[in-house]
Parts: C-alpha cells; structure tokens; sequence
C-alpha cells in the first residue's frame, strides 16, 4: 500500500510510506484501569517482536500487554494479540487503528493494569483503540521514500532560475553550498532524473554538472522538510 505526500501535491509521484517519527507514549485511565501505550517505528518484524518482549519483560506485572504490528512492504507481516483479554477486544482494534492511519513499519503495544472493575467488550475496545491512536499520535507521522541523491552544480548568476525550477518541479532541495559555483543537494525519484536533467539543460543552454550520490530513503515532515537525521543509504 503506498500514498501519495499530500505536502508534495502529486508532483512527487514516488512510492513512499508513512511511519512514527519516533517512539509514542499515551496513558489512559479508565475506571480505575491504566492502559500504558508505547507506539515505535521499526524496520523489520524481529525488531517489532523484540520490542513486544522487551515491554513484557519491563512490565512483567500487568495483567495484560496486547500488541499489534504492520511491517513490510505492503504491510506483508501484520499481527496482534489479546494477550488474555477476550477475544477481539484488544490487539485487532488496535491493528484496525494502524490501518486506518495509514501506518507502515510501526508496533504499538498497551499495557493494561487491571482497576478492579470489569469494562466489557465495548469498553474495552475503546479503551485500547483510544490508547492506541494517543500512542501513535505522540509519535508523530514521517513519510519515508527512496529517492537519488543528486549534486548539482551551477553558476551564480543561474543559481535563482535552478532553486525555482527545483521548488516548482517537487524535488527536495536538502542542502545548498555556496563556493566559486552554487551546489544543489537534490533528492528526486528515480523515473524523474531524466526531467531533472532537461530542465537543467534548458537553463543553462546545454551545461550539465550533476553528480549521482546513491540512493537513499528519507524522511519528510509533515511540511515537507527533510529530517537529516532519518536518512538512510538504501539497501540490498
């Protein structure tokens, strides 16, 4: 499952998915019952499982730590667990949580301490679907997408007409380097390279100066910027 980024207004036509920024944290009360959510971003299953034990280790006394994931390329490992509770009330609300938020590569598991009074089965599916969307919330939302990173280099006085095309074409300017010539950091889909380098040629009179640096996944903001702290050579 793929979306388009709605900060990008369908110029950016890439394969991409959304995620957690970081880890989330929501506390529920309800009759007497806490219902501890911890939302993280993952990148595979194992690191999905471990972070589930590593909460059932640490919280050993709960009386329950129901969980739910989706992870993979289009969602190929989804699973969730009732951990006790009855069936259906738990990890499955919580599962349909991340769905409809459009989450990929993402757990959430909600640990619940038991207050003494019984909640029934649409109490508690409120109550851990609400814990669960507080968790997810508190993490924030990125969107991840493969993209070449490119160099382009230009001249001063051509540097203006170069950044505007960039800005009006939906390519992500991540760095600017100013020396004895102007040099672009650009991510942009593989499909578009070929446009990129028209649009260049098309400035400049015939003059190219553009340097393949790999490719990567980034991550964007929900205003469109690039957080140069999640960018990652991409893989295999």
């Amino acid at each position: 499952m793929t979306e388009s980024h709605p900060f990008l207004n369908g110029v950016f036509a890439l394969r991409e998915y959304k995620t957690l920024m970081k880890e989330g944290y929501f506390l529920l009360e309800e009759k007497r019952s806490r219902f501890i959510a911890r939302a993280k971003p993952v990148g595979s299953e194992a690191e999905a499982l471990k972070f589930i034990q590593d909460i059932k280790t640490a919280c050993w006394d709960a009386t329950h730590n129901c969980y739910a994931y989706s992870v993979g390329n289009d969602s190929l490992y989804q699973r969730y667990s009732d951990d006790g509770e009855p069936q259906g009330t738990a990890g499955l609300p919580m599962l349909d949580v991340i769905r409809k938020k459009g989450l990929h590569n993402v757990v959430v598991v909600v640990t619940r301490y038991f207050g003494g009074i019984l909640l029934g089965a649409g109490g508690l599916v409120r109550a851990y679907s609400k814990a669960c969307a507080g968790g997810l919330e508190d993490g924030g939302e990125v969107w991840v997408k493969s993209c070449l990173e490119l160099k382009l280099t230009t001249e001063y006085h051509l540097s203006g007409k170069i950044q505007n095309m960039l800005k009006n074409e939906g390519f992500i300017i991540a760095d600017t380097t100013y020396a004895d010539t102007v040099t672009f950091t650009v991510y942009s889909p593989v499909e578009r390279k070929e446009c990129l380098e028209e649009q260049v040629r098309e400035i400049t009179g015939g003059s190219l100066l553009l340097e393949e640096a790999g490719i990567k996944d980034i991550c964007v903001d929900k205003n469109g910027n690039v957080l140069e702290d999640r960018i990652m050579e991409k893989k295999g």
